[in-house]
């Protein structure tokens, strides 16, 4: 079946959805949903949002100042200066949607301080701020009459010219997105989806990795997707790993303890109680997020231990626990009380830096298709992101797409010539326990060889692996009907690759 909206948005977090409602005065939009609305990367990071809003003490060359240097002066310069500089407009607008930050007695925001950062600048809600902006984002979107949901809708590839019969390479210069194919995960039905403006907002790639803060829908698939339909992918190499994960094994995703928690006083010890940041950077706990990680994974590795401890019982109790209600009942439930005894952690894959290479417009290297959030490389993170940058980095440059979009939308029209998907020969996969167990393989391989600390023999024995799992899985796509599990392992691998 044929289906023709105006805007195409793959991906329901914070920079699908800002996108839908700033355009969706001037055409109908699809919102494809994986899921579920709420399961999105954007749900579960609960830090908060970087900004300049105290002027008294804060600027915006601090805040550019700050992300240069947590992103080891490779970022790009005018991607920091467009997220810092548009970024009190854009809190402005989260607010209009119905977005509550958090105020102290006086009315002001009650601004938190992270790792990395110089001053107090991260407006937040409690320790769920992700949550409490994709409620309001989810309110906003149900009310729009010109935006459509396709919740359990899964993207399987983009269309371009390679589906009208034409040789497309990565030397094709003007390669263009006329849409998607998307299988109703209910139905097992795949549609024809075209559209005039496409946008990727699919997230991050966590679950590639064994141990991970994402939900484990953070496969990938935005990137696998462009990078197959020859797209321009890059810095893919820069993966953030979260320094302190709740150590918990056999949870996955991995619970994240947030950064706050080292803003807000708590101390990094080894298990036999000392502390060690010391020995690795003057800034102790609250160094940015790369060296926490190498940090805590050197400790780690050098005494043989699975985890280390981070400490906040020298804190006020009733403080704690209105700080980090979250984080003190999923704790509770497992018999730590944090504010008596210490919380176990250790580094789980948390963020892609890079992604599609997009310009200050969000543009991809592929005509009419966007890419907005995790997913995309804007540039503004360099080697490693600092924290509390992406959710601000996500609705600027959603602006960006949909001003720039708005701007162009009337110059396309739907292309009529796709064809639609054709499954004939294929059958049902009879041993689904063939890409579960390459499923198992890759996280395993990732985690092992492509962690934090990386060397030319472990990458070359994860590139070895991965390509014989890579011609395995494309056989058994090519004889297989379509799901929801064959498209995400094959998203994965490419990813991993």
């Amino acid at each position: 079946m044929i289906k023709k909206f105006d805007f195409l948005v793959i991906g329901s977090g914070i920079a699908g959805m800002s996108f839908a409602l700033k355009v969706a005065h001037k055409g109908k939009v699809a919102l494809i949903c994986k899921t579920e609305l709420e399961e999105a990367n954007t749900y579960y990071a609960q830090g908060g949002v970087a900004s300049v809003t105290n002027t008294l003490v804060d600027n915006f060359e601090k805040h550019i100042e700050d992300t240069m240097i947590a992103g080891d002066w490779i970022s790009d310069r005018a991607a920091v200066e467009k997220v810092v500089r548009e970024a009190p407009a854009q809190i402005n607008e989260l607010i209009n949607w119905g977005v509550n930050f958090d105020k102290n007695d006086k009315g002001e925001f009650d601004l938190h301080r992270e790792g990395g950062h110089s001053e107090f600048r991260i407006l937040h809600h409690k320790d769920n701020t992700g949550a409490e902006i994709q409620d309001s984002l989810i309110n906003a979107i149900k009310n729009h009459p010109n935006i459509t949901v396709f919740e359990n809708h899964f993207a399987i590839e983009i269309l371009t010219q390679h589906h009208l019969g034409i040789e497309v390479t990565r030397q094709t210069p003007d390669i263009q997105c006329y849409g998607a194919y998307i299988l109703d995960l209910k139905s097992g039905k795949v549609d024809t989806y075209l559209s005039k403006i496409t946008l990727m907002a699919t997230g991050g790639v966590g679950a590639v990795y064994q141990t991970t803060t994402n939900p484990l829908v953070a496969t990938g698939d935005g990137i696998a997707m462009v990078y197959r339909a020859k797209g321009t992918v890059k810095d893919m190499e820069f993966v953030q790993f979260h320094p302190t994960a709740l150590f918990h094994p056999g949870d996955r995703p991995s619970f994240l303890i947030t950064e706050a928690m080292r803003g807000y006083g708590g101390i990094l010890r080894t298990k036999d109680g000392k502390e060690f940041m010391q020995k690795y950077d003057s800034r102790l706990s609250l160094a940015p997020r790369d060296i926490v990680a190498r940090a805590i994974d050197n400790e780690m590795k050098n005494r043989g231990d699975d985890h280390v401890y981070l400490d906040v019982t020298h804190k006020d109790a009733e403080e704690t626990r209105k700080h980090f209600p979250n984080i003190y009942e999923k704790c509770m439930s497992l018999g730590i009380d944090i504010t008596k005894e210490f919380i176990p952690v250790a580094p789980a894959a948390h963020y892609l830096c890079g992604g599609i290479q997009v310009d200050l417009n969000s543009q991809s290297s592929i005509e009419r298709l966007y890419a907005v959030g995790e997913c995309a490389c804007t540039g503004l993170h360099g080697g490693n992101r600092l924290a509390s940058n992406s959710l601000i980095e996500a609705v600027v440059y959603a602006d960006a797409a949909a001003q720039h979009s708005l701007n162009t939308i009337d110059e396309y029209t739907y292309n009529t010539r796709i064809p639609e998907w054709n499954d004939e020969g294929t059958r049902s996969p009879e041993e689904m326990v063939l890409i579960t167990q390459s499923m198992k393989e890759v996280n395993q391989i990732m985690s092992a060889y492509v962690g934090i600390v990386r060397s030319d023999l472990r990458l070359k024995r994860a590139w070895d692996r991965l390509d014989i799992i890579y011609e395995e899985t494309e056989s058994l796509f090519k004889r297989s009907l379509v799901s929801k599990e064959i498209c995400e392992l094959r998203n994965v691998i490419n990813v991993a690759i």
